[in-house]
This record gives structure tokens, sequence and C-alpha cells, in this order.
């Protein structure tokens, strides 16, 4: 992919970042911590902090899984530029989801390196049952996987193995 359109994609994981990171900051300084605010019958907004990955996952391992989710981030973070500055040109919709999943993945990292845990403030339920809390960049990464599986049932081609 050429250095302008790389740097495009690289432009929406930032955009991707900075939102996540205004919205952890607007739910951090307005939310009390674990009191939800009822915005619809299934839909709250509830300040959670997450020392662990996703679903809470080794949350209470000790403290080690700051560093260890931490560095993975990093990694895949890398990794993904790298992938996203080699593709096609007209490989626009992986392009758009290792994006999302690269805003998703370092916005998380800024929170784990800086805080210690990621801030997480989206919570939908249906009467007592709760979904895990998120944000946006899990939101973000959930979406370009989506899109990366879109890509890979539009173009199969693109994905058979080499037998």
């Amino acid at each position: 992919m050429k250095l302008q359109q790389t740097a495009v994609w690289l432009g929406v994981a930032l955009v991707i970042i900075a939102l996540d990171q205004w919205t952890k900051t607007l739910a951090s300084s307005q939310l009390s911590y674990g009191v939800p605010l009822e915005v619809l019958p299934v839909f709250n907004l509830t300040l959670l902090h997450n020392t662990g990955a996703a679903f809470s996952f080794l949350a209470d391992a000790g403290g080690w899984q700051r560093w260890f989710f931490a560095i993975l981030s990093a990694v895949v973070s890398v990794v993904l530029v790298v992938w996203l500055s080699r593709l096609k040109a007209e490989e626009k919709l992986l392009a758009a989801s290792l994006a999302f999943i690269l805003g998703g993945a370092v916005g998380n990292l800024w929170d784990r390196l800086l805080l210690g845990y990621v801030v997480d403030f989206i919570q939908v339920h249906y009467q007592s049952h709760y979904f895990p809390a998120f944000n946006i960049a899990d939101s973000a990464i959930t979406i370009g996987a989506g899109l990366m599986i879109l890509d890979m049932f539009l173009n199969p081609e693109k994905h058979k193995s080499q037998d």
C-alpha cells in the first residue's frame, strides 16, 4: 500500500484512539465508580476499571497481567501497522478492519500503561443479565474483527491456503 494510503488508515486509528481516550476521560470525570447511570432500560453508563483482558479475564491475577497484556498489545499493534503498510491499495475493507483493531488496541494499551487498568463504562443488560462493561476501544476491536470476517467472505480467494 502506498505511504499516503497507509497514512489515511493510521489516521483512522488515531481518530479511534482520540475518541476512546476522550470518552474514557469524560466517563472518569462525570461518573461515580460502580454507580450505574441509566440511559435506556437496557443501557447504563457505569464507570469500572478492568485490570484483566476481555470480560475481566485474569483481573485478579496479582498484577503481572498488566505488563503481559501491555506487551502483547504493543506487539500486536506493531504487527498490525506492518500488515497495514503491506496491503494492496484495493484491500480497503481489510485495511479498515486493521485500522479499527489497531485503534482499539492502542486505546486500551494507553490505559494499561498510564493507569494500570482499562477504563470501561458502557454497560448493556436485559433485566438482571449484564454483558461485561466495555469501552470505545473494545467496540472498535469488535467492529474491526467483524470487518475482517466480512472481508474473508467477500474475498475468499485471498484467504485460501496455498496447498
